[in-house]
Order: structure tokens, then sequence, then C-alpha cells
């Protein structure tokens, strides 16, 4: 049976390179810590019924969905660029912060046309497509990654 542990992450860096102690989430499935791959395809799912009940979800409620802390800015980079790599309509522009109602500054889309992003969200046959394989985000990840490597090159 799955459970899930807090552990004390002794120190961290904040997007301005401040090092921070923050509690970090990390679940554990039979001994073997899940990665973020894994909680993004947790959180596809969750995102794929906010899409078909046409809701945007705050960050705090996918949280309390999930199980994961309200740190999940990796795993929406991966549903991000994975829905880019495939063109379809950005899924993770759906996880809005509470206060508000926009994606975080993390979120590397141009969100001026916001309502209109989510809209093609709400419209798409999500469950028709499928869901993605956790090797599917591992290797969009590489690919991203290799791009931007040669970018700076």
């Amino acid at each position: 049976m799955p459970f899930f542990v807090y552990l004390w992450c002794p120190l961290r860096f904040d997007r301005f390179d401040k090092p921070v102690r923050k509690l970090a989430y990390c679940g554990i499935r039979g001994g073997a810590i899940v990665t973020t791959f894994q909680r993004a395809l947790q959180l596809w799912s969750v995102l794929v019924f906010a899409a078909r009940e046409q809701k945007v979800v705050s960050y705090e409620m996918l949280g309390r969905m999930t199980g994961m802390a309200n740190e999940m800015g990796r795993e929406l980079g991966h549903i991000y660029y994975y829905c880019k790599q495939k063109d379809l309509p950005l899924l993770n522009l759906l996880a809005v912060s509470k206060e508000t109602g926009i994606p975080g500054d993390g979120c590397p889309e141009d969100l001026s046309s916001l309502p209109a992003q989510q809209a093609r969200v709400f419209v798409y046959d999500w469950l028709g497509y499928g869901a993605p394989k956790v090797e599917d985000f591992e290797e969009t990840r590489k690919t991203v990654e290799k791009g931007k490597a040669a970018a700076t090159v």
C-alpha cells in the first residue's frame, strides 16, 4: 500500500538563488522514491479531469488532491514541455495561483492570451488522446535539456 511522508530538505535555493530551508514532499512506494515524472503523471490526471469540467485548479487545491506540496513547478514543467513537443493545448495552464488566478512566474509561456489558451485546453479531447507514460515525460525533458545545452554553446 502506498504511503507518503514529508522530509526536511536541509538546503534549497529559491528563484533568486538565496538558500532557504523548506519542507519538501517525497512520496514513497514500496521503499522507492516517486520521481518528478511520476508526480507529473499524477498531475496530468487531475488536470485532465479539470479540463473536462472546464475548471482551473489552484496550486493549493492540486496539492490537497494529490498529497504533494504546493511547489510543483518542475512537474508542471514536464507537462508543459510534453504538450509543446506533441503540439497539444498546454494542459499545465489550468494550474493557477489562488491569489492571482494565473500560472506562476515560472511558467515559460506568454500569458497574454491565457483565456483563449485555457479555452483550447477545455475543448480538447484529452480522454481520446490518452495519458502519456512516465517515460514520455523523461524523454521530453532530455530533449529539452539537449536543446538548452545546444543553445548556450
